[in-house]
């Protein structure tokens, strides 16, 4: 499965926009954007997702799945368990309330 996360993760290693993308999976725009805005695992047509993974693939992004290990070499980002989001939400929180801040302070 791949998630909409390593979608927007690939795209970013490459500097590509959803557009870009589009053009070398022939994948319409909005399916791209749909993709990428879901939640969790990527949904709809197993032929459109196969698409796009051997665009990415052809491109040098290897998606790699839960507990899976990698074929290729070179440099890469994986997200580690689940018990990690709590530290991930902890570290954007001073980030959050510093803008909070700074909100509150332009609409004084």
């Amino acid at each position: 499965m791949v998630t909409a996360g390593q979608l927007r993760a690939a795209r970013a290693l490459l500097s590509i926009d959803q557009q870009t993308l589009a053009h070398m999976s022939g994948v319409s725009l909005p399916t791209i954007q749909r993709m990428e805005g879901s939640q969790g695992n990527v949904r709809g047509v197993v032929d459109t997702l196969t698409k796009v993974v051997e665009a990415l693939n052809a491109a040098g992004i290897e998606l790699i799945g839960d507990n899976a290990k990698s074929e290729g070499g070179g440099r890469g980002v994986r997200l580690k368990e689940a018990a990690t989001l709590k530290k991930r939400v902890d570290l954007t929180a001073p980030a959050s309330r510093a803008r909070k801040k700074r909100q509150a302070l332009a609409h004084s």
